[in-house]
């Protein structure tokens, strides 16, 4: 009986002291930095895609070289592209970096102003001092973005490739002819390099996109050493570049393709699967 006593007594005493000794070794410093905890953020971005439509205005010269002939943008109201986007985290963790791709319909090209002294046009095309090209461009380039919702800041840089697919042309000294025909020197295959900037609202599954894009064309307008006797009566060759230059702005819908935030349903697929196969680690 004494003993039964004794062992009663000495568990009372030993057991909050055990239990003190093992709490403080659960929770020491190096027991935490051991543990392998791994979560999921409902804030977490994903490597997410989108697809939109675009609708703006654009405004377009030419930069001519040597001479500048006194070129000014010309406005249309007619832009549009369908683009779909892919964000992808660089080396799986820096969720900031794109491409987007797609079709786009827009137009190039310029006015030349007026001598304010003489009254006659400072330069003209082949006669022309108006001229405007329907375009149709295959767009790529990379994206950087920043969200913060409902917000999202927007970067973009790349290339594109293009066809010119009709000319309006309209001046004094202009071929009527040529009015709405290309010369067999003026090309019509394009490319050059585009980027600019834009702000988005995120409305998850909608955003809305206001972007300013730039293109630059580095394939001449037409060949830069052609002979047209009616301005080289001398039967001389006249090097002349040309290089057309646009600004768009526009307004875009996007339809997020997969989800931004959260798991996805691969994310949780690949759970479901640890969890069946016992491959996940459940404490």
């Amino acid at each position: 009986m004494r003993r039964i006593l004794l062992a009663t007594v000495l568990l009372a005493v030993l057991s909050p002291l055990c239990r003190a000794q093992l709490d403080t070794l659960a929770y020491t410093d190096g027991y935490l930095d051991s543990l392998d905890v791994k979560t999921i953020s409902g804030k977490e971005i994903n490597d997410y895609s989108l697809l939109g439509v675009n609708y703006g205005v654009t405004f377009s010269t030419i930069s001519f070289n040597p001479i500048k002939m006194g070129a000014e943008f010309i406005f249309n109201p007619t832009y549009f592209s369908i683009m779909y986007t892919h964000h992808e985290k660089m080396f799986d963790y820096i969720p900031y970096f794109g491409i987007t791709v797609g079709l786009s319909y827009s137009h190039s090209g310029v006015r030349f102003k007026n001598n304010p002294d003489t009254g006659f046009p400072l330069g003209f095309i082949d006669g022309a001092t108006y001229e405007s090209m329907e375009t149709v461009e295959l767009p790529a380039m990379m994206q950087i973005h920043v969200d913060s919702a409902p917000f999202k800041v927007l970067a973009n840089l790349g290339g594109y490739v293009g066809y010119r697919l009709s000319v309006t042309r309209s001046g004094e000294y202009l071929d009527e002819e040529f009015q709405n025909k290309f010369r067999d020197y003026e090309r019509r295959f394009d490319y050059g390099v585009m980027g600019g900037v834009g702000f988005g609202l995120m409305f998850d599954p909608i955003e809305i996109h206001l972007n300013v894009l730039g293109r630059w064309s580095l394939q001449n307008l037409y060949e830069p050493d052609y002979y047209n006797p009616m301005f080289h009566p001398q039967n001389t060759y006249y090097y002349r570049y040309s290089n057309p230059i646009d600004i768009s702005v526009m307004l875009g819908v996007y339809f997020q393709l997969t989800k931004r935030t959260g798991r996805t349903d691969r994310q949780l697929r690949q759970e479901a699967k640890d969890i069946v196969y016992g491959t996940a680690q459940n404490d």
